[in-house]
């Protein structure tokens, strides 16, 4: 059996009960549930989950507020349940920190496998190899920790903003297509990703610019992608 912890967070009890039958089946055995956003973020605390299926419509916080309150101690891949379908909702979800976003009605095995996928993905990011501190002008990457420091400080970011960063730093000079990013970062066919990555771009340089409108080290190349450069060799 999978010894990855995985929680639900879903206030249907027969949705809860259908995604854990289908998680079980495919070798899922430590599997949490709960009904409400306040106990989601306790218990994301206390048991450290290497996943979250999500919620978005929740009786007490909504799932984009338990996710961000998530966000401000655990990096674990985050995977939001909605039967909301509009364009808008599904960036709202990623921008706060979501790393998937499926909408209802799905498949319970589709699910699944969309939690091995990110589980795949996480653990490609955790292990152990001779890697070491990428340094990018004032911004330095430890790949073992998964942690970026600017001048110093630690950023808080989401998983999938440090892979982006990490990803065009060790692609320093190079433009790099959304298309080629979206494929690097997320494992998956491009289709579509444009709002997907723009909106993650955004918020990276929210976090890692001093001026955002003005970047330094994230650069967009008009028509072909981004680029990162060293500010204080441009």
């Amino acid at each position: 059996m999978t010894e990855h912890r995985i929680m639900i967070v879903d206030d249907e009890p027969d949705i809860a009960a259908l995604l854990e039958k289908a998680l079980q089946m495919e070798g899922f055995s430590q599997i949490s549930k709960v009904e409400r956003g306040l106990d989601a973020v306790d218990e994301c605390r206390r048991l450290a989950p290497d996943v979250v299926i999500l919620d978005v419509m929740l009786p007490d916080l909504d799932g984009y507020e338990v996710c961000r309150r998530i966000r401000q101690f655990s990096l674990c891949p985050i995977m939001f349940l909605s039967s909301k379908n509009d364009e808008v909702d599904k960036i709202l979800g990623l921008a706060v920190g979501g790393d998937d976003y499926v909408t209802k009605p799905f498949s319970p095995k589709e699910v699944a496998y969309r939690v091995k996928a990110q589980l795949r993905r996480a653990d490609y990011r955790h292990a152990p190899a001779p890697a070491q501190t990428i340094r990018v002008g004032a911004l330095e990457l430890d790949p073992d920790r998964a942690l970026a420091v600017m001048d110093g400080k630690a950023l808080a970011l989401t998983a999938r903003e440090y892979e982006i960063l990490r990803y065009l730093a060790q692609n320093i000079g190079r433009v790099i297509s959304r298309e080629r990013l979206y494929e690097a970062v997320w494992g998956e066919d491009s289709f579509g990703c444009d709002n997907t990555v723009m909106v993650h771009i955004r918020h990276l340089r929210e976090k890692l610019e001093e001026d955002p409108a003005k970047p330094q080290y994230i650069r967009t190349v008009k028509g072909l992608g981004y680029r990162m450069v060293n500010p204080h060799e441009a």
